[in-house]
């Protein structure tokens, strides 16, 4: 590199952005070796999941006290890992299965599933997998009466019998999620095909930095009326647990 006219080839020019110290160029660099930096652990999660984004952010309280609002989840491709007793070829063991196989997942047997109903578009669902039904099956017979309200057979169930074969889901918390997803009409029996992934770990309150910068629930910004429960506390009965898409700068933030 000339000292008196500067660089000149692209090397010279790479070379001097590597190793100068001027100011603006130094911020610029470590802007960019920071980005790179995220997005190399978001390609790095991507291989290992097999689900992009690879993380989602929980912005309801209706997995409590399993997952909490502003957890960041790590998300898997449910065929990845999955056990020899799954449910058919779906990967996605259900909460009966688990039960007797002693397999758990978020400490309760069997998977939670990330879904959307009917594949449409917007923020996906993570639930439990209670069951599977198969098409035409009277379901109600297998489910727990907890669960169904006041139906008293198949006929005054939304979606008994099964219109095609899937999974009956439901909520953990006991408080906002009496019922299974299939009663209350937030979908039908889940097909494997609206399936994003299975939930493997989570990582408490670092999904708000995802939440805070999107429309979703923030601690910084939330208010309570006088009276009102807790800003991080669902006073209405919550039928799903949301889970916004967290992209790699959320998971690296």
């Amino acid at each position: 590199m000339s000292d008196d006219t500067g660089p000149r080839t692209l090397r010279e020019w790479v070379e001097w952005f590597r190793t100068t110290d001027e100011g603006a160029v130094v911020w610029v660099r470590e802007v960019v070796t920071s980005a790179g930096a995220v997005l190399a652990v978001g390609l790095l999660l991507f291989a290992i999941s097999g689900v992009w984004p690879p993380m989602v952010a929980v912005e309801s309280s209706s997995m409590h006290p399993n997952m909490n609002t502003g957890d960041l989840v790590f998300v898997m491709e449910e065929h990845r890992l999955s056990p020899e007793f799954a449910t058919a070829e779906t990967g996605v063991v259900t909460y009966q299965t688990g039960e007797r196989e002693g397999y758990t997942k978020f400490s309760a047997p069997g998977d939670v599933i990330i879904y959307r109903p009917d594949n449409r578009s917007g923020t996906p669902i993570i639930h439990r997998a209670r069951f599977w039904v198969d098409d035409g099956e009277n379901w109600y017979d297998r489910a727990n009466r907890s669960y169904v309200g006041s139906a008293d057979n198949c006929n005054e169930l939304r979606y008994c019998p099964a219109p095609h074969a899937g999974f009956i889901t439901k909520g953990d918390n006991e408080n906002t999620n009496r019922r299974y997803d299939q009663v209350n009409g937030l979908s039908p029996p889940v097909r494997p095909g609206w399936v994003v992934g299975t939930a493997e770990v989570g990582i408490p309150l670092v999904g708000y930095v995802k939440l805070c910068a999107s429309s979703g629930p923030c601690p910084l910004t939330a208010t309570a009326a006088p009276g009102a429960p807790p800003a991080t506390v669902d006073p209405a009965p919550a039928f799903e647990a949301s889970a916004r898409p967290a992209n790699a700068t959320a998971v690296a933030g």
